[in-house]
């Protein structure tokens, strides 16, 4: 049995899923979880039900704020005092900042953006998308311990009946260390939508989209799934959308339990950042564009009919 810490990170009102997605697929393991600052209360209780024996909530000096020096330098400390043998987290957009600089203070080795790993006693084994999703590759970790690894949201989706923990809530001080780049602001995207990264269902659009004005069919129908709205890069590029909401290679790479791709033709470019959405439903005008040879559900007609009776028939089975 391998002791495993997971670093989590707070919403609102609870924790990051992944975080329990990672907790979920560790059933079994000797697992404490750490998050710097305050966790709220339902993130505790939902961190004990997946399995969490221990809570640890970081805090020190010049911790209030993100900063990878600051950050990296507190979790040094508590890692090194902890003697763990991995140490999990998804890659959000604060872990792939964070936790390469963590690994490389600890001269650890690490493997990112894993999408299914499995731990048979002490070792990990993890699957891993390699040349933008074109293969997959299964990957260990040498070297002295403890052996990071960062978790794609949405990739290993929600156990169904997890096993509980004690939850033992600790607070713990860590130090910051010499912050040589302090970082002022940090100015959150106006919209109250989940990150693309991170969300479970996604609506995206494509160059048939015709215009910036016209992505307002595709809100509409996600206010009412509760989705992201995504976008393509002929999209993006055409200025129809910003480049925060381009999927694909050149933008960001999704894993959502839905994705509905509107007006968009499927290049390569695209379905890279896409093809591992566990389900994926096409809407295009074209019966012969490649989205379809992805896509488990497909429409073939004119978006513009279509994402409206959408938009309708989700609002009368959803009450």
């Amino acid at each position: 049995m391998a002791k495993v810490l997971v670093f989590t990170e707070t919403t609102a009102n609870s924790v990051k899923s992944v975080t329990l997605e990672i907790l979920g697929k560790l059933s079994g393991q000797s697992i404490d979880v750490v998050a710097i600052g305050d966790v709220p209360e339902e993130g505790i209780k939902a961190l004990a039900a997946h399995g969490a024996e221990n809570i640890h909530k970081l805090k020190g000096d010049n911790l209030d704020k993100y900063s990878p020096e600051g950050y990296a330098n507190a979790l040094k400390g508590f890692i090194s005092s902890g003697n763990y043998d991995y140490v999990f987290a998804g890659s959000t957009a604060l872990a792939k900042d964070l936790f390469p600089r963590l690994s490389g203070l600890l001269d650890s080795g690490m493997a990112s953006e894993v999408t299914n790993f499995i731990m048979e006693g002490d070792n990990f084994n993890g699957t891993r998308p390699l040349f933008a999703g074109k293969c997959l590759a299964k990957v260990t970790i040498q070297g002295p311990k403890p052996h990071f690894v960062t978790v794609r949201p949405n990739a290993l989706g929600m156990p169904e009946s997890p096993s509980s923990g004690a939850g033992n809530v600790q607070e713990a001080s860590g130090s910051a260390g010499e912050i040589r780049a302090a970082i002022k602001e940090i100015i959150k995207s106006a919209s109250e939508k989940v990150d693309l990264t991170e969300a479970n269902i996604i609506v995206s659009g494509g160059r048939a989209m015709k215009n910036a004005e016209n992505f307002k069919i595709l809100n509409e129908l996600a206010e009412v799934i509760g989705a992201t709205v995504g976008a393509s890069r002929a999209a993006v590029d055409s200025g129809y959308a910003p480049h925060s909401m381009q999927v694909g290679q050149t933008g960001k790479t999704v894993a959502p339990s839905l994705y509905i791709a509107c007006g968009i033709s499927g290049a390569i470019q695209h379905l890279a950042g896409m093809r591992t959405s566990k389900c994926i439903v096409a809407i295009n005008t074209d019966p012969d564009a490649p989205i379809f040879t992805k896509a488990d559900y497909g429409i073939v007609g004119d978006l513009f009919q279509i994402v409206p009776i959408l938009t309708e028939e989700f609002k009368s089975f959803l009450g």
